[in-house]
């Protein structure tokens, strides 16, 4: 029996209310297009009906406007996880209609294997070819991919003629076993494979397939401006100097590095500065395809390729030259803190806020409002070889201090954050009492605007051993929520009398 081509309005039509969908994607590259628009369809007339209609989405991070989008609009999402960037589904987070369990991104195949979300019903897959014994070649990221087509019940694909069957090579699949069987992943460097090209399935799972012809809904990062261009150069300085004292090794390490404007500018500053070093992280940037291509980066081990259309073009075109330098891999694996730990990763994340004993805030604003989720920030923080977290020393037109005297949602503690960098310095906070961080990071990131204003919260502490006054620990935000912002703040509103 051969593979059943099928609308994308018939592949909507088998899910049902309060199923559990598992989605392809790792951000939009890679992530389901058509199936959940027909979906989203499907609910509103459902809704109009006086009949309910929702599901439970798993992911393997966010997602494009197509499927994140498309469903929160037609208010059929019953829940999400892990992480998410889409604007009206956080809304809906925000306001309570929909709830969000956020965890770490290496934990999210592993917590469906041991069941812990309950039964999976359809894995909805994009794919750059399917072979009637099964086996699928995925497009542009991997995710929670092989997870879900193993547990789901069944599977739906989007085959996208965007992405060429070619890519077959450029991906790594690959499962550990669950406890208490598991044994070591057998990834060494950058570049081990240590799985199959191809997801591989019982073909008899597969109900149907839809054929689309969408690029991915990536587009690129904002330009960077001074603040970025300057964060990102004192990184690489920052690097360099470990480099020249030899808490480096002289061959560098392994980098990974977050998402974004940030990201790019460091990365950019890297090529260049520090020698020829390889890639192990989650998101394979454009910065990176251009160091690769000015020789700054030999390999890219990642979970995506989250580039722009053009770049992604120029992928495709010199796939022979990229396919030696790029490896995909699932979450699972790209996260893993195992390998992590054993290549010794150069870690650079980014944070909304930092505090001046360096607990770091990466997912809600004013402590309560989610903003996207901590992604795998966690599982490359807590592992590294060196940990650096960067942000800009002030938001909002600089009405907000990113350094406060106390975090207002801690993601990543004091115990795994070992540097802090802005565009107005850096922060060594290894080896250091708390009074020494604070000291550290008061002299090196925080902005001028605010420093004095910081050291007078200092001074509120005494001489114990970690100086906070609770009373006043959150007065900076409550002063911005009175007044617009942080500036100017009288720390004796906000003693405890």
């Amino acid at each position: 029996m051969g593979l059943k081509i099928i609308s994308k309005d018939e592949a909507a039509s088998y899910i049902n209310n309060g199923d559990i969908l598992g989605f392809s994607g790792f951000t939009p590259a890679g992530a389901a297009k058509a199936i959940p628009g027909a979906l989203a369809a499907r609910a509103r007339k459902e809704h109009q009906a006086g009949k309910p209609f929702k599901v439970g989405i798993i992911t393997g991070a966010s997602t494009g406007d197509a499927l994140d989008g498309e469903l929160a609009r037609a208010r059929a999402v019953l829940f999400r996880t892990p992480y998410q960037s889409n604007r009206e589904l956080r809304d809906l987070i925000n306001n309570g209609e929909v709830d969000f369990f956020d965890i770490h991104l290496s934990s999210v195949a592993q917590s469906i294997r041991y069941g812990f979300f309950g039964k999976i019903n359809f894995a909805i897959i994009e794919a750059a070819d399917v072979t009637e014994k099964g086996e699928i070649t995925l497009t542009s990221s991997v995710g929670i991919s092989p997870t879900i087509c193993a547990s789901a019940q069944n599977v739906l694909i989007e085959l996208n003629k965007s992405h060429p069957a070619a890519l077959r090579g450029i991906h790594d699949i690959y499962e550990p076993e669950d406890p208490p069987h598991r044994k070591e992943i057998p990834v060494f460097a950058p570049e081990d494979r240590a799985g199959s090209p191809v997801i591989t399935i019982d073909p008899d799972k597969i109900l149907g397939i839809v054929e689309t012809d969408i690029p991915d809904e990536t587009s690129p990062f904002k330009e960077s401006d001074d603040k970025t261009e300057t964060i990102g150069r004192n990184v690489a300085s920052f690097l360099l100097s470990e480099l020249e004292r030899g808490t480096i090794p002289a061959g560098f390490l392994p980098v990974q590095s977050g998402v974004g404007n940030i990201a790019n500018a460091v990365l950019s500053s890297l090529g260049g500065t520090v020698p020829q070093f390889r890639m192990y992280t989650e998101v394979i940037q454009d910065s990176v395809i251009t160091l690769m291509k000015n020789n700054a980066v030999s390999f890219a081990s990642g979970c995506s390729l989250t580039v722009s259309k053009p770049v992604l073009k120029n992928i495709y075109g010199n796939l022979p030259f990229f396919k030696k330098r790029i490896l995909l891999r699932p979450q699972e694996i790209s996260n893993n803190p195992e390998i992590i730990r054993r290549l010794g990763l150069i870690t650079i994340n980014t944070a909304l806020e930092a505090d001046l004993f360096r607990n770091i805030n990466s997912t809600n604003v004013l402590g309560s409002r989610m903003m996207n989720g901590i992604g795998g920030a966690g599982d490359f923080t807590r592992n590294a070889y060196l940990s650096i977290f960067t942000c800009p020393s002030t938001a909002k037109n600089g009405t907000i201090s990113t350094i406060v005297p106390m975090v207002t949602h801690a993601d990543h503690s004091e115990h795994s954050v070992q540097v802090l960098i802005t565009e107005q310095g850096i922060a060594d906070l290894r080896a250091k009492s708390p009074k020494g961080k604070m000291e550290e990071i008061l002299n090196n990131c925080v902005h001028p605007d605010y420093r004095e204003q910081l050291r007078e919260y200092a001074r509120l502490g005494g001489h114990t051993h970690t100086p906070q006054t609770l009373c006043a620990a959150f007065g900076m935000h409550q002063h911005y929520l009175k007044t617009g912002t942080m500036k100017g703040i009288d720390w004796g509103t906000y003693i405890c009398r």
